[in-house]
């Protein structure tokens, strides 16, 4: 009789709990996990790494033909200091900051999304599958957000250049690309962003998931300290820029003002190697690496702070 009177929900379904049709919505919420914790960490990892992504464009578009404007990192910082004041080397922040959000968003949630599919949410992912998965995370990231981010950024940078900057703010020189040279304008260089995005996604998850599973051992679940993270995404960074830092170059001369004299991409890197040196594909090595490092070291102590928060207060 006790039975009877018992309330049952209209929503019950035990034949779905049987066969695993009200499985728990984990393994889809890890990708909208990914996508709101990836793009917090973004926003606050770009205020504070700027300025050496400033000073890296700077150097690289400084050409050694032509009027080359600085002699060195340093001299870059302090003419910027110079002439824009302190707040000279954020120039561009605001493209940035738009973009770094929905490409930190993109990028982690297109990870978290292809690991899941991949391994069917259990399980760690091989070496392979890593390598696959942040492949397919840096494509795409370059398609729905770096590219056209990238390409304001640059060319807002490049446009305090010239001895009568046109840009007054993010809107006004954005509308002024696009309506001078369309919406292909905002997507110059896609192709080595591509390729920039996608061999750096795939090189840092490969090298943090190896140095995470070395440091775990036998134990997977052995919780790896924040700090430690940190550590290790700063050797994922310095691996890929390593790794990738002449595709870098060849992006930013395609995003520059003067992409207009480049054909194409090999084009572009047939001309820097003919007119500059193969030394030419590692410009900005330095200020790139220490913001690289920097970048990713934050990046992913950050984003595994938050993922670490949202696994305890959403199911």
């Amino acid at each position: 009789m006790e039975n009877k009177n018992k309330f049952i929900s209209p929503f019950y379904r035990p034949w779905m709990i049987t066969y695993g049709a009200a499985a728990p919505a984990g393994g889809s919420n890890k990708g909208m996990k990914g996508i709101v914790a990836g793009g917090i960490t973004g926003g606050i990892e770009i205020c504070i790494t700027y300025p050496t992504e400033y000073v890296k464009t700077q150097m690289q578009l400084d050409e050694k033909v032509g009027a080359k404007k600085y002699n060195g990192i340093m001299d870059c910082i302090k003419k910027t200091v110079k002439g824009h004041g302190v707040f000279g080397l954020y120039r561009g922040l605001s493209v940035l900051l738009y973009g770094s959000i929905p490409k930190s968003a993109v990028r982690f949630g297109a990870f978290e999304a292809l690991s899941t599919q991949v391994t069917g949410g259990k399980g760690e992912l091989t070496a392979t599958q890593r390598v696959l998965c942040g492949l397919g995370a840096g494509v795409s990231e370059a398609i729905l957000a770096v590219t056209p981010m990238e390409t304001v950024k640059v060319k807002f940078i490049n446009d305090q250049r010239l001895e009568k900057p046109r840009f007054k703010g993010f809107f006004h020189g954005t509308s002024i690309i696009i309506k001078e040279q369309g919406i292909s304008g905002v997507y110059q260089g896609l192709m080595p962003t591509i390729l920039k995005q996608g061999s750096n996604q795939a090189i840092r998850f490969y090298v943090m998931g190896a140095l995470k599973n070395l440091y775990k051992g036998d134990d997977p679940n052995k919780p790896v300290p924040k700090l430690l993270v940190g550590i290790f995404g700063m050797a994922a960074g310095a691996a890929s820029v390593y790794g990738n830092t002449p595709l870098d170059v060849v992006k930013t001369r395609m995003q520059g003002l003067e992409a207009k004299k480049y054909k194409n991409t090999f084009d572009c890197m047939v001309k820097i190697w003919k007119n500059e040196g193969p030394s030419a594909f590692y410009k900005g090595t330095v200020p790139r690496l220490s913001r690289v490092c920097l970048d990713v070291g934050i990046t992913f102590m950050i984003y595994d702070s938050f993922m670490d928060l949202f696994n305890k207060v959403w199911p």
